[in-house]
C-alpha cells in the first residue's frame, strides 16, 4: 500500500526480456535505506517487488499483463520515473490510499499555466472515469492529485511548484500516456451497492422488488 506522496525520482538504466516479460533497472535519485529483496515499490504508480539491490540501483521484473496495461510496455532506457516505497502503518498517510493496481492508462491532453499552478488535462477511458468526481482523489503515475473538474472523457488536475519539482508529472508532453489508479473506496462502494441490489432484486417469489412493488405490498 502507498499513498501517491512522491519519494524521489528514478532513472531506467537497462532493460531486458525475461520470457514473454522484462526485467528493469533503476537507478533511485536518493538513498534505498532499509529497502530489501522482496520489497514493494511503486514506479510511476506500478507496484513492483525489488529482485535485486546494491546502494541506489535497483531491479525489478515486470510480467506481460503490466506491460500491456501500463506504460511499462513502452518505456525505454532514459525515462524518468516516480519512486515511492511502501507505507509504513506507523507513519501518516498524507495522500491517500493507493494500491499500486492501475486501472488504465490516460493521455495528457492539455497543460496551461494558471497562477503559480499547471493545469493539466487527461484523457481517459469510462473505466476510469466513471469513479471520478470533483474533488475526489485519483493517482496519475503514482502521484495523489486532487481532480478539478471531470467529465466521462477526461479530468483536470492543478500542479503546484512543489509537485512539479518532485516528480515527473510536468515533463510529459501531450500525446503522453500516463498510469491512472482511481480512488479504491469508490470501487468498493460501487462493488457493494451493486451485490446488494442483485441480491434484492427478487423476493422468495421470484418477483421483482421495485418501489412499485413496496407500495402495491403496503410497505410504503
Amino acid at each position: 500500500m502507498f499513498t501517491g506522496i512522491i519519494e524521489g525520482l528514478g532513472t531506467i538504466i537497462e532493460i531486458r526480456s525475461e520470457g514473454q516479460g522484462k526485467r528493469f533497472a533503476f537507478n533511485a535519485d536518493f538513498v534505498l535505506e532499509q529497502t530489501k529483496i522482496g520489497d514493494s515499490i511503486s514506479i510511476s504508480g506500478v507496484c513492483l517487488t525489488v529482485v535485486k539491490i546494491h546502494d541506489q540501483r535497483f531491479q525489478v521484473d515486470v510480467s506481460p499483463e503490466t506491460l500491456a496495461r501500463t506504460t511499462f510496455g513502452r518505456a525505454k532506457i532514459g525515462d524518468r520515473v516516480n519512486l515511492e516505497r511502501a507505507l509504513r502503518l506507523s507513519g501518516r498517510i498524507d495522500g491517500h490510499l493507493v494500491s499500486g493496481h492501475i486501472d488504465g492508462m490516460g493521455t495528457i491532453k492539455q497543460k496551461q499555466n494558471k497562477g503559480n499552478a499547471v493545469i493539466v488535462t487527461i484523457g481517459v477511458p469510462e473505466s476510469c472515469s466513471r469513479y471520478l468526481i470533483k474533488k475526489g482523489s485519483i493517482a496519475v503515475d503514482g502521484i495523489s492529485l486532487t481532480i478539478n473538474n471531470c467529465d466521462p472523457n477526461s479530468f483536470d488536475v492543478s500542479i503546484i511548484p512543489h509537485t512539479a519539482k518532485l516528480t515527473t508529472i510536468i515533463l510529459g508532453n501531450v500525446g503522453d500516456r500516463v498510469n491512472i489508479e482511481t480512488d479504491m473506496i469508490g470501487k468498493y462502494v460501487e462493488r457493494f451497492v451493486t451485490e446488494r441490489q442483485s441480491h434484492s432484486k427478487e423476493n422468495q417469489t421470484g418477483r421483482s422488488i421495485d418501489k412499485q412493488f413496496l407500495a402495491k405490498t403496503g410497505f410504503i
